[in-house]
This record gives C-alpha cells, sequence and structure tokens, in this order.
C-alpha cells in the first residue's frame, strides 16, 4: 500500500539541486519540510494545526519548484521560494526565523576561513581553540605559535580542498583530520620508523652524518634524535617496533667490550657475570635516558612527539633484560615525585607458547607488564596470533591505533618498518541515523552520499601528499626513516602506491545509529547488532573498491576522535536538539565502542566489541577495559589479557592512578569543568597532583591542559561495582 506522501513523491518528475559547493543531488522535498519545522518549532508550540498550516505551504513550496523548474535548481532559488511563501502567507515570524537561520550559517561558512576570526578566539583563549590537543600546553610560546600558524593552515586548508569536501567538513558530516597541517601542507601522518635501517646504514641529520652506533647508550640517544625528527615532519604518531630486538645487537656490542676489559682485570670464573652485569646497568641507563629524553623534547608543534615502542617477543638474554628496563623504568615514574610518563606509549606483545602462559620462557615478563599496567596503565597488549589474523602479518600499531596491513615488496620481502598513513577522513554516522528519522532505506541513501564525499577527500589527500618533494623532509624520504632512501628531487609516490601506504576512512557513532533505530539498550538485540556490523562491512567494501581502483590502500580506521566526539555531537545537537542517548549525552561513542555508561564487565565489553576489526575495521582499532584499582590484584587484570589473546587484537587498560601529592590518596579524580580534583581533599592544583587520563590512544594529563566537557564525561564513566576479585573470578568462568 503507497501512502499519499510516497505517491505524491513518485508522481513528481525527477529534478536536481546545485548545492554551494556545485554538487548535483537528488531533490527531496522532506527537506523544505524539516527546515519549516525547525523554524516553526523555534517560534511556536507543535500542535495539529500548526502541522497542517506547515503541510500547506510546504506544497505550495513544492508545486511551485516543479512548476519552474524541470532539470535543475539551485539551492538558492529554493530558498528564495521558501521566503515568499511564508510571507505571503503571513507567517512573519517563521520566515523571520528561517531567513536569520540561513544568513547565520552563511556568516558560519565565510568565518571558518577567516584567519582574523580564528585569531581572536585564540587571543580570547577559547577552550575549543587552546584546549584541542590534550597533550600540548596551550601556555608555553611554541604552542602559541603553532596554534597561530594551525589557524593559518585550517583557513587556507578549507580553501584547497574540493568545494564540496570543503563544505562537509564545515557542516560535520564528515571530519577532515590534521587540518591545521593537511592539506596546506603535503604532510603524511603516522609512521613506522625503519629505526633498523637508520642505525644500521647510518643517517644525515642536520649538518651531521651520524654512523651506526657503537654502543646502547649511543643507539637509544640517536632513536630520540631521529623521533624529534620525524615528528617535525609529519602530524600523527610514530612506532618504534619491536625495540628490544631491534636494540639487542647494541646491546651485546656493550657486553663484548665489558667482557674483554673483565678477560684483562676479573678473574676467569667471574668475566660472564661481570660483563652481564656492566650490560645489565648499561642497558637500563639507556631505556632510562630515551624515557626522559622522549618525555623532554619539544617537536616544531609544541608538543612531546606522540610516540609508541613496541616489544615483548624477544627471547635472548639482551632482548629480556631490554624488556625488563623498559617496565622497571615505567614502574619507577619520573622524577623524585615518581609521576607517570606520557610517553612513550608501552605496547607488550602478547603470544602464546612465549609469555601467554605459567612456564613459557618469558612469563615471568608478563607478570612484570601486569605490575606495570596495574600503576601506569600502560602497556597496552598487542595479542599476536589475532593481530595477525586481523592485518595479515605481525606488527605494532603506528601511534596510537592505525595498523599497516601485510605487504611484501618486489622481492617478497615482508616490509612494516618504514611505512606511514597518508591521512584520515571520519563519518559523522550518527547524523546520518539522525537524518533518516527511522527509515533505515535513507539510511543507505544518505550513507553512500557521505562515504562518496569521503572517498573524494580521502582522493584528494593522496593526491596532495603526493606533491612532497625528497626535500621537504629529508629525514623521512632522503635518510631512511620511510625505508627507501630517494634522491633530493623527485617523486615521492613510489612510497606509497601499490597499497605500501595506507589512508584511512575512520566512523564515529555506531552506538547512536542503532540507537536511532532500535533504541538506547540495543546491545543485545541482534538486529541492531547486525545493522553496526554491516555499515563497518560496507565501508570496508567500499574501500577495497578504492583501493583497486587507486592503488593505494584505503582502510577502515576505528578513528581517534579526541575532541571530534565532542565537535559531531555539539554540531548535531544545534541541527536536532537534545535526542535522548544520542545528543543528550554531550559526547558520541568514539567507532565501535560499547557505550560506556552501561557499566559492561570487561569480559562483556570484549564479546561485544570483537566482531567489529573482524568485520572489517582492520586499518586501526584498539578495545579498552575500565577497572577499578588494582595495584593490589594484578591477577584480575590477567584475567582480562588471557580472555582478550582470542578474541581481539589490542587491548588497553583503563584504571585508576591518580595521585595527590597534598593527601596522598590514590585512585580516581573526580572531573570538574575545568580538570579533575582530589575526592579526599579537594586539591585540584597540576603542580601537586598526578591525573592521567585516556584521551585518546595515549594516555595525557588533563589536569594541566583540560580537555573537552565531553571527554570528561565520557573519560570519567568508570565501572565502579567490580572489585579486582570479582574480576578474576569472572575470568575464571570466562
Amino acid at each position: 500500500m503507497i501512502t499519499l506522501e510516497e505517491e505524491r513523491v513518485l508522481s513528481q518528475p525527477r529534478i536536481r539541486v546545485m548545492k554551494r559547493d556545485g554538487r548535483l543531488v537528488d531533490f527531496d522535498a522532506q527537506k523544505i519540510d524539516r527546515a519549516l519545522h525547525k523554524a516553526s518549532q523555534e517560534v511556536e508550540e507543535m500542535s495539529p494545526q500548526v502541522e497542517a498550516k506547515l503541510r500547506t505551504i510546504s506544497d505550495r513550496i513544492i508545486a511551485e519548484i516543479f512548476e519552474r523548474f524541470s532539470k535543475d535548481v539551485k539551492i538558492y532559488e529554493i530558498q528564495s521560494i521558501v521566503e515568499h511563501e511564508l510571507l505571503a502567507s503571513g507567517e512573519y515570524t517563521i520566515a523571520k526565523e528561517y531567513i536569520n537561520y540561513r544568513t547565520q550559517r552563511d556568516f558560519d561558512r565565510q568565518k571558518a576561513t577567516d584567519i582574523n576570526v580564528a585569531i581572536d578566539k585564540l587571543l580570547n583563549k577559547e577552550q575549543a581553540v587552546v584546549n584541542e590537543n590534550a597533550n600540548k600546553d596551550s601556555e608555553v610560546f611554541n604552542t602559541q605559535r603553532d596554534l597561530t600558524a594551525g589557524i593559518v593552515g585550517k583557513s587556507i586548508g578549507l580553501k584547497l580542498l574540493p568545494p564540496h569536501v570543503a563544505n562537509a567538513h564545515q557542516k560535520g558530516d564528515i571530519h577532515f583530520h590534521d587540518m591545521d597541517y593537511s592539506p596546506y601542507t603535503p604532510m603524511t601522518n603516522c609512521c613506522l620508523i625503519d629505526f633498523k635501517g637508520m642505525l644500521e646504514n647510518g643517517f644525515k641529520m642536520g649538518n651531521a652524518e651520524v654512523e651506526s652506533p657503537k654502543s646502547i647508550q649511543t643507539a637509544t640517544a640517536q632513536i630520540s634524535q631521529i623521533i624529534a625528527n620525524v615528528a617535525s615532519s609529519q602530524y600523527g604518531g610514530c612506532t618504534a617496533d619491536r625495540i628490544d630486538e631491534l636494540l639487542a645487537p647494541y646491546a651485546e656490542l656493550n657486553y663484548q667490550k665489558h667482557l674483554k676489559d673483565a678477560k684483562e682485570w676479573v678473574a676467569e670464573d667471574k668475566q660472564e657475570a661481570y660483563a652481564r652485569q656492566k650490560t645489565q646497568k648499561d642497558i637500563y641507563d639507556a631505556m632510562q635516558s630515551l624515557e626522559y629524553e622522549i618525555n623532554t623534547l619539544f617537536t616544531s608543534n609544541g608538543q612531546t612527539p606522540f610516540t609508541s615502542l613496541g616489544f615483548g617477543l624477544g627471547t635472548s638474554w639482551f632482548e629480556r633484560e631490554i624488556q625488563k628496563a623498559i617496565l622497571t623504568i615505567r614502574i619507577k615514574g619520573l622524577g623524585s615525585e615518581h609521576r607517570t610518563a606520557i610517553f612513550p606509549k608501552l605496547i607488550f606483545t602478547l603470544k602464546s607458547g612465549l609469555n601467554l602462559e605459567v612456564g613459557t620462557p618469558n612469563y615471568d615478563i608478563k607478570q612484570l607488564a601486569l605490575e606495570c599496567a596495574t600503576k601506569r596503565m600502560y602497556p597496552d597488549v598487542l595479542s599476536y596470533d589475532k593481530i595477525v589474523e586481523l592485518t595479515g602479518s605481525f606488527k605494532a600499531p603506528m601511534g596510537c591505533r592505525s595498523f599497516l596491513q601485510g605487504w611484501w615488496d618486489e622481492n617478497g620481502q615482508e616490509v612494516n618498518s618504514g611505512r606511514m598513513n597518508l591521512g584520515v577522513v571520519t563519518l559523522n554516522l550518527p547524523r546520518i541515523a539522525l537524518e533518516a528519522e527511522g527509515d533505515i532505506e535513507r539510511f543507505w541513501d544518505i550513507f553512500k552520499e557521505r562515504l562518496a564525499i569521503a572517498k573524494d577527500a580521502l582522493v584528494y589527500r593522496v593526491e596532495r601528499v603526493k606533491e612532497a618533494s625528497p626535500a621537504n623532509a629529508p629525514i623521512l624520504y632522503q635518510y631512511g626513516a620511510f625505508g627507501k632512501r630517494l634522491p633530493k628531487v623527485g617523486s615521492v609516490d613510489e612510497l606509497f602506491r601499490n597499497r605500501r601506504a595506507t589512508v584511512s576512512l575512520g566512523y564515529i557513532g555506531l552506538y547512536e545509529v542503532a540507537t536511532a533505530f532500535y533504541g538506547g539498550a540495543w546491545e543485545h538485540n541482534p538486529a541492531a547488532k547486525n545493522l553496526t556490523i554491516d555499515i563497518v562491512r560496507q565501508m570496508k567494501e567500499a574501500c577495497e573498491d578504492w583501493s583497486n581502483e587507486y592503488g593505494y590502500h584505503f582502510s577502515v580506521y576505528s578513528t581517534p576522535s579526541e575532541s571530534l566526539t565532542d565537535r559531531f555531537c555539539r554540531l548535531d545537537s544545534e541541527k536536532f536538539g537534545l535526542v535522548p542517548d544520542i545528543t543528550d549525552k554531550e559526547y558520541y561513542t568514539n567507532s565501535f565502542h560499547y557505550d560506556v555508561r552501561k557499566n559492561p564487565t570487561p569480559f562483556e565489553k570484549l564479546d561485544f566489541e570483537k566482531d567489529y576489526p573482524a568485520a572489517g575495521a582492520t586499518g586501526g582499532f584498539i578495545h579498552y577495559c575500565e577497572y577499578p584499582v588494582l595495584q593490589q590484584n594484578p591477577k584480575a587484570l590477567e584475567a582480562v589479557w588471557d580472555y582478550a589473546y582470542t578474541r581481539v587484537g589490542y587491548l588497553g587498560t583503563n584504571t585508576p592512578i591518580d595521585h595527590c601529592y597534598a593527601c596522598g590518596f590514590e585512585g580516581d579524580f573526580e572531573p570538574t569543568e575545568r580538570g579533575f580534583k582530589c575526592p579526599n581533599c579537594g586539591n585540584s592544583d597540576p603542580k601537586t597532583v598526578d591525573v592521567v587520563k585516556r584521551t585518546c590512544g595515549y594516555l595525557g594529563n588533563p589536569q594541566a591542559r583540560p580537555m573537552v566537557n565531553g571527554r570528561h564525561k565520557e573519560i570519567s564513566a568508570r565501572v565502579k561495582h567490580m572489585n579486582g576479585s570479582t574480576i578474576a573470578q569472572e575470568g575464571a568462568k570466562a
């Protein structure tokens, strides 16, 4: 049975609307209805009489459009007809509201590219500008300079983008990430640095030709300098993968030197022990220096480099000592107050037969990693077999969660280090669901339309990055950070094409999408879960088609969204109002994550989330579990790690580790509008508290650099009803 509304729409000839950005889209009469309702709701109570009045006006508007236009109509012509009909009907207050809204939208578009407007926001210290990144201290000069440069970069970037992409970004349909750097500059995003090639073959930095190191101390010093230089030449995170195996040969050089000295000065039966003891101290000192150097580095963009260290697979004495040193140093903490180090992010690999089970060779190091995670939240853990299953080969993520897919060069050699990501564009999925108004077919139609815009945005990212010259970033292209060393002049594209690099389609808000169709408690509804899985599969299929079309690896990326969860929700609140369990929370749920307000057990959360990377979100993913204080019960955390091993590839630990130096309290601080405070004594002075929260894939110090309010709300939602013993018992049952 066809409804009158459907009959009315079907009987109309097909015309298209030319948008301001030049796109042609099918005319949608429902958009006129929604615009009239939105304007009317601002000035009067909705009633059957008002509904009938708006329907009559809408019918006259649509009739005039089809009377005057048979093929294409410009958007401003439609708006003119709407305004005329409202005035002709005597609906002056609604007309005023509609005109004001349209005018304000035009102002907002112009202001987005007006550098002076943005600079005023920075000078007035508007929170959304100065606190966009929780690990950037906006009080210091170099950060202020970077924020100023970022404003200029964003303004120019919006003008460089294809008009329909820029428009979609400004409206909040998509998010073109890191616009303060790209596309203004043809920078790359995150990477796995080829430290092995650089340390073995030497490299140039500044005016210095750096030769291969002869000790582990020199090797770690070179690594810190490479990190600083790479981080200043790109805008994303960087990873030293398998650093225990990477540094072991240089630790062995120390050992051989000490053994040589021992043979001259130490009794024969003590020479081996002497050399090992000296080397063990060298390893500890080198890794401690690396920890401090990374935390004291400042890149050209005014922040500590977003750095990750992957380790855990080495089995030699040297590799084991490096692993133990990394964890022991992190447990000890920084400085005399033993504060938690924010960087580098530690990523420990679990592997069955190596360190997962009792009695395996490195099980003792797993125990040390568990202690470290209960006290410092890091390390996150990788499940070796699951990472291979999901991504085709084993490697750590680039930065916080972005994964490369398995890739082999023309000689059949597997290559991971030296590869990179070219950028991310994220879809606002909740907006599509809200626009669909319960109509699943309409949802898929809008979804396909937004996918097409995201595709154009990602292709533009690729084309823009290809415009770089090796001379723009010598450390990346000429001196080995990206693997192959290119001449100063020429194309950089050979390091990107043939799927060597990734470019990523991000997404936010699967929880909110399902809520729009099935209500806020849908997690155990198979139909709702299947909808969210199907969305991921559709994105994966689209990315695969784009990869085949262009020869670059388009991947589905479960977006890191420190401020984006707030931005999308804020924009949608303005457009749709406060929608229960969607916009009224003041934040959107990141990617495929379980609604944090439901307080799931870690095992429920992992069972729920494990399906999404497997469905296609293999270009970037991480799972978090929330815990109470676990420092006295690491076995509880081990139960979750073991349970996760066959289910998810990458797992992070969220446990309260805040510390008040005024009263000695340790645990979870209370969130406030501008930071966090000690629940015991009320202290909120950044100098006398150590507050560490997950702000993205990384940890952050939100007390020193407050985050947006929505992220406060999401981060502070912890599992209060479970203690460590309960978690361990649940794990044993599972």
